[in-house]
């Protein structure tokens, strides 16, 4: 059975090689797993709760999408978008908002935090906390719950907000399920061995300490400018030093193979000068950086080839989304208002002015299908085929499963169609 994993990036910052070592590559690896469907996503919606400076979150939006693409992301093998090109979300958060209660929300770990911290300086509770932050568990639930995600990758911090996406669905499915799960219930995919690499001063890697080591951004000299700085002991050059516990060192086994490390740890046993070291520990890191540097320098200075992969994803995860926020809505009695039922014979004339399938061969030899209203406008284009076998086969799937093919279906609408319009199209041949 394919599981879907899902990941989100809030575009608050820019990307330091901790982040890429302990997120970005071995996210990318398991993007590549047999039977894993990935969703990874920009959370620009989320970057908003904590960061009020546009021009910040519209830079890391673009440095983060080109960061993943340039490390490796391939977007015709995962799903990837900005969690903002995705309307389907905030209406699905608010209908998961009428469904949970305050209570619970009261008990979230981040709102709690802010809470604390207030009460300890002598101020409101509530004191500059918005909403945003108060609701964001249910806007994560949402994306969660959107693409139906068997496993979210988080560290033990994030578990509580994996708990509320399953607790919202469970209460979803049982007030309009109707003996139908809607929602998949999400499991915690915890990372206990998750890389952390120190920072310039043996921390933990982080802009709050500003201790980073920059990824792809000032190119090769702020790479070899950064590790200078990393601190080290006092012995000199020819003098032994023990590699065990050495921040270099740990960032050099970050990058290197077995063998090298080895390498690496008996010159430094053997009187490798420290600034010898950090020229080896440069030489590595730039070694594998650099290839994907110019890639990211080459997507940063074309946007709109970015905006042109983000685009082609937010339509490939809506595929997804819309049929199933249609049927959420249709669940919760948002529906379109229809004439009530009528007499069998004008049923039956009612049927035939249903949407219609049409295959065809074009003049390159391929086979091609679509799907026309019954007043002749176009809804549904289908790619080419080798054989009309297989347009018929999935001329068949529409019409058996409806709106729940759309989303793998090769089709696209036709200009000015929406999924939910091919949707109500598809129904007519029900039954």
């Amino acid at each position: 059975m394919t599981q879907r994993v899902l990941t989100g990036i809030t575009t608050t910052g820019t990307p330091h090689l901790g982040n890429y070592v302990g997120a970005i590559r071995p996210a990318i690896a398991a993007s590549r797993t047999p039977g894993v469907e990935s969703f990874l996503f920009l959370a620009d919606y989320h970057a908003l709760i904590k960061c009020d400076d546009p021009s910040r979150i519209e830079r890391s939006r673009q440095q983060l999408a080109a960061t993943w693409l340039a490390a490796g992301l391939d977007p015709e093998r995962v799903t990837f978008y900005r969690q903002s090109d995705i309307p389907e979300i905030p209406e699905l958060t608010w209908l998961l908002t009428c469904v949970t209660a305050k209570g619970q929300m009261n008990r979230a770990h981040a709102y709690k935090a802010s809470v604390d911290v207030n009460v300890a300086a002598g101020e409101d509770a509530d004191a500059g906390i918005n909403m945003g932050l108060y609701c964001y568990p249910i806007l994560m639930a949402a994306d969660i719950l959107m693409f139906n995600a068997h496993q979210v990758p988080v560290g033990r911090d994030q578990i509580q907000h994996i708990e509320m996406a399953r607790d919202v669905a469970q209460r979803f499915n049982h007030l309009y399920g109707g003996g139908r799960e809607f929602f998949v219930l999400p499991e915690a995919a915890i990372e206990p061995d998750m890389a952390l690499l120190p920072g310039l001063d043996g921390r933990k890697m982080s802009k709050s300490y500003d201790n980073v080591i920059p990824l792809f951004e000032g190119g090769a000299k702020a790479l070899k400018e950064a590790i200078a700085r990393i601190v080290t002991d006092s012995k000199l050059p020819g003098e032994p030093k023990e590699p065990e516990g050495a921040h270099l060192v740990t960032l050099f086994d970050a990058f290197a193979t077995p063998e090298q490390a080895a390498a690496f740890r008996t010159e430094l046993r053997a009187g490798l000068a420290w600034g010898e070291a950090k020229q080896r520990l440069f030489e590595l890191i730039d070694g594998q950086l650099a290839p994907m540097r110019a890639r990211y320098e080459t997507l940063m200075a074309q946007p709109a080839e970015l905006e042109a992969i983000l685009l082609a994803g937010a339509a490939k995860a809506r595929r997804i989304a819309a049929p199933l926020l249609a049927e959420l809505r249709a669940a919760v009695g948002l529906r379109r208002m229809q004439a009530p039922p009528v007499a069998t014979e004008a049923k039956a004339k009612v049927k035939t002015a249903q949407a219609v399938f049409k295959q065809y061969r074009e003049s390159d030899g391929q086979f091609y299908f679509k799907l026309s209203a019954f007043d002749g406008r176009l809804l549904l284009q289908s790619q080419a085929f080798a054989g009309g076998r297989e347009a018929g086969e999935w001329v068949k799937k529409l019409k058996t499963d409806g709106a729940a093919a759309l989303s793998t279906a090769p089709v696209s609408l036709a200009a000015g169609v929406t999924l939910d319009d091919a949707a109500q199209a598809l129904r007519g041949f029900e039954g």
